[in-house]
């Protein structure tokens, strides 16, 4: 059982990518669409290796590279490289949607808490899916504020001095992500409570994330947000009842 209730902290922290933003689906769409390849030729397991290694070699910010990253794939499958076809995945990156239930749980959530952004997206990058999520958060760290990226612990770090700064502490934090190598493990170790948003329930692999060394197990683990929003709303109508 979780060590504390929903109600009882006050600032939730998110990944932002792959946690809120669908950005398997983003790669996947336009790596298809450029290709012609269908999931029977090439699967999505192979695309997302292919995919994880370019950015393994192009790691910077996520505005500037992914065009790098595109041609790393194509000369692997011979999909077509020109520069403007590494231009459009680039562009499509700004453009990744976000989960379905992504919006509506935010704005549910940000009635209860306050949200702050985690991304190793780039301020530029960062920009555009808060934009898609309805601009949700009340403040954001992003690979341009840090100069790491998560799984890195001076990521969290940077974050929890920057909140201290207007009082809030650790044990107020609840860390909120998809992702068990860039956030769930490296949170729970640092002492942070963690939710898992296990985006991927019920698919083989970790898709387009790199594998952990071991899974972590989290003090909340739902499917999707909307989850975590109907049981956050649960927690806080029973601790007005007990109040009443």
């Amino acid at each position: 059982m979780p060590a504390a209730t929903l109600d009882t902290f006050k600032v939730l922290t998110f990944d932002v990518v792959g946690t809120l933003i669908d950005f398997e689906k983003g790669i996947l769409d336009q790596l298809r669409a450029v290709s012609g390849r269908s999931p029977e030729s090439l699967s999505d397991a192979t695309l997302f290796a292919s995919y994880l290694k370019g950015r393994e070699l192009n790691y910077e910010r996520s505005s500037e590279v992914f065009a790098d990253v595109y041609r790393h794939v194509a000369r692997e499958f011979g999909f077509p490289n020109s520069d403007a076809d590494a231009d459009a995945f680039q562009l499509s990156v700004l453009r990744w949607p976000a989960f379905s239930d992504s919006v509506a749980a935010l704005k549910r959530l940000r009635k209860h808490y306050r949200l702050v952004a985690m991304t190793n997206a780039d301020r530029s990058a960062f920009s555009f899916y808060s934009h898609t999520l309805g601009s949700p958060f009340h403040d954001s760290v992003t690979y341009d504020d840090t100069g790491v990226a998560k799984p890195n612990p001076q990521f969290f770090a940077f974050n929890r001095g920057r909140q201290s700064a207007l009082g809030y502490k650790q044990s107020d934090m609840l860390h909120v992500a998809q992702s068990q190598y860039h956030d769930i493990g490296v949170a729970r170790d640092l002492g942070y409570t963690v939710c898992w948003i296990e985006r991927r329930q019920g698919l083989e692999g970790f898709g387009g994330t790199p594998e952990p060394e071991r899974l972590t197990t989290p003090d909340y683990h739902f499917p999707t947000l909307e989850k975590l929003a109907d049981a956050a709303d649960a927690a806080f109508a029973a601790a007005a009842r007990q109040a009443a």
